[in-house]
């Protein structure tokens, strides 16, 4: 295998790397952004199921199930899609985060009718964590190619 050269800035032009913030989306509650693009990469930050809020106003869960949080979770990936200037074609790979290992079924079913319109849908990973914020039972963060 052979080495990677080493970084030149003379040869290879830096790109900025910009914060991305739908408007009407929840303020983060600590300090990061809701998306980062840099080039024609776009990171989605994990989302959660809350509603859109007003300036300053901290966004309300979308409700307490699986079935109310999914779709407003996927909605959240989508608008921070929107905004730094990709869609679901552009997304490679998402990652999913549940709470309980029970709502596999019910979490398929909801993905499946979510995706039933797109073709090319993106890999994904889903995966059992216990960190997320009380009353949230679902995390998604997605990792675009824009182009």
């Amino acid at each position: 295998m052979s080495e990677l050269p080493e970084h030149n800035p003379d040869q290879l032009p830096h790109l900025p790397k910009t914060g991305v913030t739908p408007p009407g989306h929840p303020a983060a509650p600590a300090r990061y952004s809701q998306g980062v693009r840099k080039g024609n990469i776009l990171q989605v930050a994990g989302q959660v199921g809350v509603r859109p809020a007003g300036e300053g106003e901290l966004g309300r869960p979308a409700g307490p199930t699986l079935a109310d949080q999914v779709p407003q979770t996927l909605e959240n990936v989508a608008a921070v899609l929107r905004a730094g200037g990709a869609t679901w074609e552009d997304v490679l790979m998402l990652r999913v985060y549940l709470t309980d290992t029970g709502h596999f079924a019910e979490f398929n079913e909801l993905w499946n009718a979510y995706f039933a319109e797109r073709v090319r849908i993106p890999a994904a990973r889903t995966t059992v964590y216990v960190g997320l914020p009380a009353g949230m039972l679902v995390e998604i963060d997605a990792l675009a190619v824009c182009g």
